[in-house]
């Protein structure tokens, strides 16, 4: 009777047991958690395009020689601006009708000046410049010759020393004191040679003055302003247009014999007894007909290299072989019209040329300590 009680009571206590076992395997289970439901997904911006401003493509420069980009050939202040733009005109004409280029003439105001602006205007600038002005020009900036001038019959020139006719100046080694007039400070033949030759022989001139241009220079020689003057010689021609002079220093100026006899003839020029000079002095031959019995030249310096045409560093090849082209053949075909275009510089032609014929100026400017600071 125990033993069956006691069976009963194990039995009922083994179904407890399984009920708790079966109560804690659920607990253990973790109801997992409902899925959330993504957001749906937020539809991007559609991209804004920004469309480029359009390039403004600049517009190109216009082409050198043309209307609206002349060629600005320069002039250097020698004699009177009115002579030089008068047969700039008529170089201006023959060098269109031949290349079909366009060009502007001027005349800057000084030597300085027109250096100056060739070389701040270095692709279409040409300048008509003495020899100092192109050494000058060429080491500041690379200035470029390619023409000589033609001076009945010579390639070079000399500086002359002019003084009052009734004057007992007689050279060179009288000048000590003396008042002085040149040109320009950039005037090869009016200031760098004459300082030059000073230099060399220990000359202490007084007083000077620059004149602006070998005209003004004859000018104030003429009326008394100056005791002496240094412009430019070229030697006096026959009515054939043949040179006369005899190469000498003596023979620089008109026979004594033929001074007095000095008048102007048809054509406007001075004719001495068929002696017909060439050098500074006749370019006041119309105001004052007489220079020659009014004023002398008392010495001579070596000889310089003419003035030329040269171009600006940056001149176009192809156009700077056209116009010295056109230029050479300008004073071939038409000498008459060649002259008178360049009658204010007496060239009645041109020859090539290049750098190292200007090595004396340069060794000069050199010796003497000049740059274009100076002038």
């Amino acid at each position: 009777m125990k033993f069956r009680k006691l069976f009963a009571l194990l039995a009922v206590m083994a179904l407890l047991m399984a009920a708790c076992g079966d109560s804690d395997d659920s607990a253990d289970e973790t109801t997992a958690a409902p899925e959330t439901t993504a957001a749906p997904e937020t539809t991007a911006a559609p991209e804004t395009t920004t469309t480029a401003a359009p390039t403004t493509t600049a517009a190109p420069a216009p082409s050198i020689g043309t209307a609206d980009s002349p060629i600005e050939v320069l002039f250097v202040p020698s004699v009177s601006a009115e002579e030089i733009i008068a047969g700039g005109d008529l170089l201006k004409a023959a060098l269109n009708e031949t290349t079909g280029l366009e060009f502007n003439v001027s005349v800057g105001s000084s030597y300085a000046a027109t250096i100056e602006e060739m070389c701040a205007s270095p692709e279409n600038t040409i300048g008509f410049i003495p020899a100092q002005g192109y050494v000058l020009a060429s080491d500041l900036c690379g200035v470029d010759i390619q023409l000589k001038s033609l001076r009945f019959g010579f390639t070079e020139y000399w500086t002359e020393f002019i003084a009052p006719r009734d004057s007992a100046l007689a050279s060179i080694f009288d000048l000590s004191g003396k008042k002085w007039a040149y040109p320009d400070a950039t005037s090869t033949s009016g200031f760098l040679v004459p300082s030059g030759i000073f230099e060399k022989f220990a000359i202490n001139v007084g007083e000077s003055f620059e004149a602006g241009g070998h005209t003004a220079v004859v000018r104030a020689v003429y009326n008394g302003e100056a005791d002496f003057g240094t412009v430019f010689y070229s030697p006096q021609i026959d009515a054939n247009d043949e040179v006369i002079w005899d190469a000498t220093e003596a023979g620089a100026d008109i026979t004594a014999e033929a001074v007095e006899t000095c008048v102007l003839d048809a054509d406007g020029e001075i004719e001495c007894s068929g002696e017909y000079p060439r050098d500074a002095r006749r370019n006041i031959r119309e105001e004052n007909p007489d220079v020659i019995q009014k004023v002398k030249i008392i010495a001579l310096s070596d000889p310089i290299p003419n003035d030329g045409m040269a171009f600006g560093p940056e001149f176009p090849a192809d156009l700077k072989t056209e116009i010295v082209a056109a230029m050479v053949a300008f004073a071939e075909n038409d000498p008459d019209t060649f002259a008178a275009a360049f009658d204010a510089y007496s060239w009645s032609g041109v020859a090539p040329t290049d750098d190292s014929e200007f090595d004396s100026i340069r060794a000069l400017l050199q010796a003497l300590g000049f740059t274009l600071e100076d002038f």
